[in-house]
């Protein structure tokens, strides 16, 4: 059914203005309130009967699925963390984290007080569904109820937030880490309310690495810190896990150091991709091809974009400033990604800096030759590559912040290669 839809029911049953109706139901929906739930307090709102009086059906977790209304469910609490949102103009706390019974797991967001913790077994009764990212979460509001229940449930899903980085993945809720501060610094951005500070950096475990953003800076997330965080959620930034800290986030710290790994995990390139992102990765592959925009290119001078022909997507016409770049194509056999090198690494493969560049475009009174000579370098060679990789609609991408020509042994890497395929 459609929002349209939804509304003029609505306006028909309450006897009140659909375009009111609507308006109110965008405002939920849009803070991702399931529709059932919404239509509930819409009704509460106009004095209606919201509905709450039917009884919603037992299910298992697995069969939770994101055409039920409402359920109620018999299951163990696995993790739960607090966040603030703002919600219909204001903030507003939430409890989220998943739960789970012997069939399964399932995410479940809190709306009301939620008093249950990791550990507990309760029975959450009248609880909405409602789609994320693919799959059935539960939302528990105003008509959910919450009871201790008389036996409790076994599952083989591990109670607790306590994570490795490596095990981290988007939309987790209620994770706790140690990890070690590699690098933090003050940005400021345009928050909710204006201009507001925040910290980014990187943190490392003796698994991986992951970018972290502090959304209310603590001082104790300092480069060089060994620390525990707990109660923080992950979500995915430019296709990797990113661990999120809050005000509502704990800070500790612990009285070792933790040593970060001293490389990153190798994996064939289409085992890579597959992931659909990974923030520290290493692949060893063949340059195949220098794709166009690469070499001698300008950029906007207000965003950075590439500029093409004089015009940046965003500002128009601009006065471009040279960079130097390289988008490689990477093939190891199991699959492609495009490389990127920044400047500074461009300037290695090539040869010569932005100057030199520019010198050899004039002489030549083309700029491709830049590109061209680096393509003379590189295509045909094999490379080691360390760098960030995300995969989206338009393909897989490797910023990278190392490009080696690889000193493996070819008959070596075949080995391992047609190892892991065996496996």
């Amino acid at each position: 059914m459609q929002l349209d839809d939804h509304a003029e029911d609505l306006a028909s049953d309450l006897g009140v203005d659909k375009a009111e109706v609507k308006e109110d139901l965008e405002s939920l929906l849009e803070y991702s309130v399931p529709v059932e739930e919404a239509k509930q307090s819409i009704r509460r709102k106009h004095g209606g009967d919201d509905g709450s009086s039917a009884t919603p059906t037992a299910k298992s977790i697995a069969d939770v699925s994101t055409d039920d209304g409402s359920v109620t469910v018999t299951v163990r609490v696995l993790t739960k963390g607090t966040r603030s949102i703002r919600y219909q103009g204001e903030d507003r706390v939430i409890r989220e984290g998943e739960i789970a019974d012997e069939s399964g797991r399932l995410a479940y967001t809190a709306w009301e007080a939620f008093d249950a913790e990791p550990g507990d077994t309760v029975t959450i009764g009248n609880a909405n569904v409602r789609e994320w990212e693919g799959s059935p979460e539960l939302n528990l509001g105003a008509n959910t109820t919450i009871a201790v229940a008389s036996d409790p449930v076994e599952t083989p899903h591990e109670v607790g937030g306590d994570r490795d980085l490596i095990d981290l993945e988007p939309g987790d809720r209620g994770r706790n880490v140690e990890v070690t501060v590699l690098e933090i610094e003050t940005r400021t951005i345009d928050g909710r309310d204006g201009e507001t500070e925040i910290l980014s950096g990187v943190v490392a475990d003796e698994s991986a690495r992951l970018p972290i953003t502090d959304w209310d800076p603590h001082d104790e997330l300092a480069e060089g810190a060994s620390l525990r965080l707990e109660d923080v959620y992950v979500r995915e930034y430019r296709g990797v896990p990113q661990v999120n800290v809050t005000a509502f986030s704990t800070i500790k710290r612990l009285d070792r150091e933790i040593e970060p790994p001293a490389s990153a995990p190798r994996m064939a390139v289409g085992e890579a991709v597959a992931t659909g992102g990974l923030f520290d990765i290493e692949l060893t592959g063949n340059v195949i091809e220098v794709r166009d925009g690469s070499g001698l290119i300008e950029r906007c001078p207000d965003c950075g974009r590439v500029v093409q022909n004089g015009q940046c997507r965003a500002h128009g016409d601009v006065d471009g400033e040279d960079d130097l770049r390289v988008k490689a194509i990477l093939d190891d056999g199991t699959g492609t990604v495009t490389v990127v090198l920044d400047s500074e690494r461009t300037a290695e493969v090539y040869g010569g800096d932005i100057e030199d560049a520019k010198e050899a475009a004039r002489d030549a009174m083309d700029r491709e030759v830049v590109a061209d000579a680096i393509r003379d370098r590189i295509v045909g060679r094999e490379y080691r590559v360390r760098g960030s990789l995300s995969v989206d609609e338009y393909g897989a991408n490797l910023d990278a912040d190392e490009f080696v020509e690889s000193s493996d042994d070819p008959a070596d890497r075949a080995s391992e290669l047609l190892a892991g395929v065996a496996r």
